[in-house]
């Protein structure tokens, strides 16, 4: 299973040693059936229904994120994330998960870039915009490039993070983002928008 691994990201250009730094332009938008991370014959008896009600009980923070348009294509793209954390501090690394039936990430994986925006408490509805399928998620939207990447930076977010894709690892029926991060910036006030049981939520006092 590791060789496998290495062999996929040595094909997109990830780097899988200290030794190669190079940035990949672009990955593949869907790894290869045979690196699937669970087969039939390892899944646990548990539900989806139940797993999705437990683990609904870890309120977690929200993003939006971002890439530039491709050659053809004739605006940015965009998705709601709940599945984000910062992964490593040297070198600096953040990770995302998104479904591997995204419609969006194939047009991110082929950007090679993307910018996490971390939303604010008050902004729900900018979050529900840019949880559906098939519209223009933009609409109304103000954003500038993110200085190093040009992926869309929406105006009035607590937080950005601008990043190149680094690697692409499977996760069931996920896959797990690596992006380096080459710029940031925060406006340092604020709540965080939350997401628990189903519903966003705030910090209280």
């Amino acid at each position: 299973m590791a060789a496998t691994v290495v062999r996929y990201l040595r094909s997109v250009g990830s780097p899988t040693s200290a030794s190669a730094q190079r940035e990949p332009e672009s990955v593949d938008a869907l790894p290869r059936p045979d690196l699937r991370a669970v087969g039939e014959h390892e899944r646990a008896p548990v539900s989806p229904a139940e797993f999705r009600a437990v683990l609904g009980n870890f309120a977690s923070g929200v993003t939006v994120i971002t890439a530039p348009p491709g050659e053809a294509e004739e605006g940015p793209a965009g998705f709601a994330c709940q599945s984000f954390a910062s992964l490593s501090l040297d070198p600096p690394l953040v990770t995302f998960m998104v479904a591997r039936t995204s419609t969006t990430w194939p047009r991110i994986a082929r950007a090679g870039v993307f910018c996490v925006n971390i939303l604010g408490a008050e902004q729900g509805e900018l979050c529900r915009s840019f949880a559906v399928s098939g519209a223009d998620k933009f609409a109304g939207v103000a954003h500038t490039p993110a200085p190093v990447t040009g992926s869309p930076q929406l105006d009035a977010v607590p937080a950005w993070i601008d990043c190149r894709i680094q690697a692409v690892h499977t996760g069931g029926d996920h896959l797990i983002v690596v992006g380096r991060v080459v710029a940031m910036g925060a406006a340092g006030e604020g709540e965080p928008l939350l997401f628990h049981k189903g519903r966003f939520g705030r910090l209280a006092d």
